[in-house]
């Protein structure tokens, strides 16, 4: 199946959307950070610990999910360019590895997103008692 120019163009809004989503988490994940480093340095509690040791796996995965996302968006701008220069099989090609990497940035946001529920918990059983 051949794709027009037009294709991978549609995934140009929403990239600016998981960006700005992207961003977001980063920012709440320092200020989180900063939140956590501070009660540690004052308590040493292990809960703080543990927080600590799940907001550097959370960003691990944010910074995959942004590296993923940029990869996608420059497969999608290098497909939308061989597709204006007739390379079409080549175009097809590269916009499906641009699916393919948003996928994986998409998979990965789950997975953050899964671990930060897991921190949610560790606040709740640390309230319970």
């Amino acid at each position: 199946m051949d794709i027009t120019i037009t294709t991978p163009a549609l995934l140009f809004p929403a990239i600016s959307v998981l960006f700005l989503a992207y961003s977001n988490r980063f920012l709440a994940i320092a200020s989180r950070i900063r939140e956590q480093h501070n009660l540690f340095n004052k308590t040493q509690s292990p809960v703080a610990k543990k927080q600590i040791d799940s907001l550097k796996h959370r960003i691990h995965f944010i910074v995959a999910m942004q590296l993923l996302a940029v990869i996608g968006i420059i497969c999608c701008i290098l497909a939308m360019g061989l597709i204006f220069y007739r390379q079409q099989y080549y175009g097809n090609i590269t916009f499906g590895f641009s699916m393919a990497f948003i996928v994986l940035s998409l998979l990965a946001s789950v997975s953050e997103l899964l671990l930060s529920t897991k921190a949610l918990n560790i606040e709740l059983e640390d309230m319970e008692g």
